[in-house]
């Protein structure tokens, strides 16, 4: 019997999931929410870019959603530039009695000693209250930096250090929130975007250092940030739109973990927006982009994983593999214990089966 679901978010990553929810046969899209009024009254299938007609129209209520009564929502409405806002949407289908996977809030994605007490005790008591369960994901910070270490690092006799890299040429993505107010690319080097803030950095990428350290049963006594930009030779177009000359066009930044005063959990980022910018820095052995992670121990290892599609490029690829992970979690949030779900509990997800 397929599982009931609701979706909310036909953006970048939203409008990918919302394309599986409609095509994968383990799951009956019973609703779908949107925040632009322009989408409202839509086709689930004609949002999603699909040439199928579900039946299914888009709403602007997340009550109206609720209403539809489903077994699970997939929750894929913006995050980064709402924390608040995402986190009460995830409330309300919690405390609805509705199971929720999504992409946002990622303070959610391993919240202990990341997020308030108060703030997880509300999560707790909603998933208790109402017998439901969530679970947040992504690729970086997700899968890419929790549950590939841990797959490898569960080969080593020892491991003194776990690296996790995304190298990317971020020209081809189109999501101008994401590339101009939080990356601060096309943007003076002297004006710090929202990611450059103090603190921003060890906040986002918080969740991963906690899984990580609690999954490998260490204590971070302290987080250390490290940020660079480099301007723009001349003035340049990408998807998202004109970067000026001398402007923000390539950013590497570090978040490290500190355990007895040496990096044992590192998260780095190099992002360019044209492939000849520093080419001092670390790139990818192939493509325009992919995630690497680096275990330092006995073996070591350096994986790299590459994403590609045949309906667009490694920055495509990559948001599908997001989606991927948190529809394809759904039956096993649906169907596992209450609380919230992390990598560290979940089962194996095997994916929606093999098609040849």
């Amino acid at each position: 019997m397929a599982i009931r679901v609701a979706h909310v978010g036909t953006g970048n990553v939203g409008r990918l999931a919302l394309t599986q929810l409609i095509e994968d046969p383990r799951f009956e899209l019973v609703g779908l929410s949107v925040s632009t009024p322009e989408k409202v009254g839509k086709d689930a299938g004609e949002l999603a870019g699909l040439d199928t007609t579900t039946g299914i129209t888009a709403v602007d209520s997340l009550d109206a959603l609720i209403a539809t009564k489903p077994d699970c929502a997939v929750y894929c409405a913006m995050g980064d530039t709402r924390p608040i806002e995402s986190f009460n949407d995830v409330l309300a289908l919690l405390s609805a009695g509705i199971n929720v996977v999504g992409s946002a809030p990622g303070g959610l994605q391993y919240p202990w000693n990341v997020m308030p007490e108060k703030t997880i005790t509300k999560i707790d008591a909603a998933c208790a209250d109402n017998d439901v369960s969530l679970f947040i994901s992504g690729v970086d910070p997700g899968f890419a930096n929790d549950l590939i270490p841990f797959a490898f690092a569960g080969t080593c006799q020892r491991v003194t250090q776990v690296r996790c890299l995304e190298l990317a040429d971020y020209a081809t993505y189109d999501g101008s929130t994401v590339m101009f107010d939080v990356m601060g690319f096309g943007k003076p080097l002297d004006e710090s975007p929202m990611l450059f803030l103090p603190g921003i950095l060890g906040m986002a990428w918080g969740t991963t250092l906690q899984i990580l350290a609690d999954g490998f049963g260490v204590t971070i006594d302290e987080v250390k940030e490290h940020h660079e930009s480099e301007p723009a030779p001349e003035t340049f177009d990408i998807a998202a739109g004109t970067i000026e000359k001398g402007t923000r066009a390539a950013v590497r930044f570090e978040i490290s973990g500190m355990v007895d005063g040496k990096p044992a959990i590192v998260i780095e980022h190099i992002t360019r927006l044209r492939d000849d910018l520093r080419p001092d820095w670390k790139r990818p052995s192939k493509g325009g982009g992919c995630y690497r992670v680096e275990i330092t121990g006995e073996p070591s290892y350096e994986v790299e994983i590459i994403p590609s599609s045949t309906k667009g490029d490694h920055n495509h690829a990559a948001i599908v593999a997001g989606a991927g992970r948190i529809v394809n979690a759904i039956p096993a949030v649906v169907d596992g214990p209450t609380g919230i779900r992390t990598t560290l509990d979940l089962p194996l997800i095997k994916g929606p089966g093999l098609t040849p």
